[in-house]
């Protein structure tokens, strides 16, 4: 098997257990190097770390699957992966729809496996994994006999790793247009054309927590896709809801999530730019009793991290002048790039520009499937924070 040897300055970042090496961290390589075959990683001295899959055209040049010499990387080393994975979420009580496998977390880099139900929806990111998709097919139907299995590949990090875009099929058609349940809701899943896997899992626990803020209250949601925290703030008592989002075919399933839930007459949905309509009624001197912010990532790109900043500090800066004295503002964050510990400051800033005291209510991270290794940055990705503003 092919042999990479990391340089002795940089190997301490991969030895404290992050799975990526990238290319300038690389000594040298002994043996043939194939896109997307399985390699051996050694220290300088020659000391084994791992096995992983290689490919020279991605800038991370080795992701490791594995620190255990005695495991071999096969079919049914992807079974007992996925297998553990189901475990896990079985301990937390997240047995009817959960994230699987989230990459780092699971040991198994850029694979997501989205459990709706009994169908699955799965990305592989690179191409050391999406070599390993018959395996990791044959594995889910081997534990769990579901009713379908649909890949959501139609994503631009593909191409980085020379691979195309595409969605289809990975088991026997069927209707990609479900149903699921969410904390006593239920909720339209277009796994075919919805955003990523379909929809977002990594707030259902966050939702939870919107439950005794939002009796008898007047709520605004922006940014507010399908409806999700908005219908959950209805069932939890609201008085009034009001979701904005740009998309009309995210307001459009939005509305028809509301009636599923008999909740039409309290939640309303608007296709408007949130921007534009925060920025509007801030200058009306609107008010609301709680304000949801729940924007996409602002950024990817290191590059446009500041940006991505400015634009949350904005929003929430808003967000503030539209509460009422003692309101409740209710914010995340899915932007990689933003820690923590910036986006906290950055909800600081807004709240000192907008003249306004804070007092936290709660701060946490996505729901407990998308476990978190501290060891790998990326794995801590959503911020979310309910704060009392006054």
């Amino acid at each position: 098997m092919t042999k990479v040897f990391l340089k002795k300055k940089i190997q301490n970042r991969v030895m404290l257990g992050h799975p990526w090496i990238f290319g300038n961290e690389v000594n040298n390589i002994e043996g043939d190097v194939t896109a997307g075959d399985t390699v051996e990683v050694y220290t300088h001295q020659g000391f084994f770390v791992g096995r992983g899959y290689i490919n020279p055209q991605s800038q991370i040049l080795v992701r490791l699957l594995t620190r255990h010499r005695d495991e071999q990387i096969n079919d049914e080393f992807f079974y007992h992966r996925l297998l553990k994975c189901w475990e896990y979420r079985q301990r937390l009580g997240y047995t009817e729809n959960c994230r699987l496998v989230f990459g780092e977390a699971d040991e198994m880099p850029a694979l997501v496996i989205d459990k709706f139900n009994d169908y699955f929806v799965l990305q592989t990111l690179s191409l050391g994994m999406d070599k390993w998709k018959p395996a990791i097919v044959n594995a889910l139907q081997r534990i769990f006999s579901p009713k379908g299995i649909y890949e959501r590949n139609d994503v631009p990090v593909r191409e980085l790793e020379g691979l195309a875009q595409q969605k289809g099929f990975l088991s026997a058609p069927f209707d990609t247009n479900l149903i699921i349940r969410e904390n006593g809701l239920q909720f339209h899943v277009d796994i075919e054309n919805g955003q990523k896997t379909g929809y977002f899992l990594d707030q259902q626990d966050n939702r939870r927590e919107i439950q005794h803020i939002v009796k008898g209250a007047d709520v605004l949601e922006a940014f507010c896709y399908t409806g999700t925290f908005s219908c959950h703030a209805g069932h939890y008592g609201a008085k009034s809801v009001l979701g904005l989002d740009i998309s009309d075919h995210a307001v459009n399933t939005a509305r028809r999530n509301a009636a599923l839930n008999g909740l039409q007459e309290v939640c309303r949905f608007q296709a408007v730019n949130a921007f534009d309509v925060l920025k509007q009624w801030t200058k009306e001197d609107k008010k609301f009793d709680v304000v949801i912010l729940d924007p996409p990532a602002f950024t990817k790109s290191r590059e446009n991290i500041q940006k991505a900043i400015t634009g949350y500090k904005e929003i929430n800066l808003r967000g503030m002048k539209l509460l009422k004295p003692g309101g409740f503002l209710v914010t995340a964050s899915c932007t990689n790039l933003v820690t923590p510990a910036v986006f906290l400051e950055t909800i600081d800033q807004a709240a000192k520009d907008a003249k306004k005291r804070l007092r936290q209510v709660t701060f946490q991270t996505q729901a407990q499937d998308h476990p978190i290794l501290w060891s790998v940055d990326n794995t801590t990705y959503l911020k979310f924070l309910i704060v009392e503003v006054s």
